[in-house]
């Protein structure tokens, strides 16, 4: 019985990258799924996702980049201001300017550079280096 969507996707995604494979299917699928990717997308840690509509309620055709080291996600979803971002970028990230953060913010699912720019805080959804 699967509990956590999104783990599992990213559980998927970072087997799939580790084992050499071009492309990844997720499902089942989520809205925050789906906005994980972008951003995923838009760092080039993956190079295209599709939504595709079947029978179960549909499922992500993902094309890895070759470029995803570890992705998760961070569980309990903690709270953060947008000015405590760099102390949780040290617990989750390796290293400075290394990977990034994934927020679900009042404003939409963003990484943690735009709320920094943003000035807002969040909750704390998955990271990704």
């Amino acid at each position: 019985m699967q509990h956590d969507l999104l783990n599992d996707a990213l559980v998927s995604l970072r087997h799939a990258d580790r084992q050499g494979k071009a492309n990844a299917t997720l499902h089942p699928t989520s809205r925050l799924i789906g906005e994980v990717l972008r951003i995923f997308r838009e760092h080039k840690y993956i190079e295209e996702f599709t939504f595709v509509a079947d029978g179960r309620g549909g499922r992500y055709d993902v094309k890895l980049a070759r470029r995803i080291n570890s992705c998760g996600v961070i569980k309990p979803r903690l709270a953060v201001r947008g000015r405590d971002l760099e102390s949780y970028e040290s617990r989750f990230l390796p290293a400075q300017d290394f990977g990034l953060l994934v927020l679900s913010t009042n404003q939409g699912v963003m990484d943690q550079q735009k709320a920094r720019e943003l000035k807002i805080g969040g909750k704390l959804v998955a990271y990704v280096y």
